[in-house]
């Protein structure tokens, strides 16, 4: 697929992003991250691949709108954006490609999006370029899948129903879970002083059948299964994960690492 078409989703869809998985995963990590990477009054914020902004909107609330610009690829991604923080500069862009100045911000996040990236590097050094010396970089990656144990119950069963491919079309999420292999990654960039940790959170989902309805639906296994398949997949994990079912709904675990650095 064309790098382009790959992230020319649909207004729906950013919008379907924004009321899911928002609440559900990434409304959570936002604070984390700034807190990580030590958000103080006064930083100029660049969020990197901001998606409908969950963090920028967190570094705005905490050092001002005017402060804060969150980048990404993505046009309707970035019309939700506008629509929900309109004081915040948000702009259309490539990670590895940033629109902005160099040394230009005094720290530089980037939350549930390296995985994505075709070429990690390259997105570590314009990260590096857009911060000024002694500028904090921040990034928030899930960990590898076995360390995750209802997702990984969740890829067992979809491949015992989708087939082998089922394992490689969920796989993506999972691909910067190697924490040694990403700081090396971010040391030969440039960048120092890196701190990483892997820390548990949680997933939380209105019930195990929206919980597997949100993760097929948001990778191509969506697209190459039918609707019994995706009922049959559903089924069985709420039988094998139950025990995450409660009153406030289906939780699940989910640990993601924490990589902070500095340009020198």
């Amino acid at each position: 697929m064309d790098r382009t078409e790959s992230f020319l989703i649909p207004l729906d869809v950013a919008e379907s992003y924004e009321a899911r998985f928002v609440p559900a995963i990434f409304a959570e990590w936002a604070p984390r991250l700034l807190d990580a990477v030590e958000i103080s009054p006064g930083d100029r914020v660049l969020d990197v691949a901001c998606g409908t902004g969950v963090v920028a909107r967190d570094a705005a609330a905490r050092v001002g709108a005017e402060r804060v610009v969150g980048v990404d690829l993505n046009p309707a991604m970035l019309k939700v954006a506008r629509r929900i923080a309109p004081d915040i500069d948000w702009r259309e862009g490539d990670a590895v490609a940033l629109p902005v100045d160099d040394a230009s911000f005094d720290v530089a996040t980037c939350q549930m999006a390296l995985m994505f990236m075709p070429d990690r590097r390259a997105v570590w050094a314009d990260m590096r370029r857009a911060v000024r010396p002694g500028g904090r970089v921040g990034v928030v990656v899930p960990a590898a899948l076995d360390v995750q144990p209802a997702y990984r119950v969740f890829v067992d069963v979809a491949v015992a129903f989708a087939g082998d491919d089922a394992r490689s079309l969920l796989a993506t999420y999972w691909n910067c879970g190697d924490l040694d292999g990403l700081v090396q990654d971010i040391a030969r960039c440039g960048l120092t002083d890196i701190r990483s940790c892997t820390i548990p959170g949680t997933a939380r989902f209105e019930s195990a059948a929206d919980f597997v309805a949100t993760e097929i639906g948001s990778s191509p296994l969506g697209e190459r299964i039918d609707a019994d398949t995706a009922a049959q997949i559903s089924t069985a994990v709420a039988e094998r994960l139950g025990r995450y079912d409660g009153p406030g709904g289906f939780g699940v675990p989910l640990h993601c690492h924490v990589v902070i650095a500095r340009r020198p």
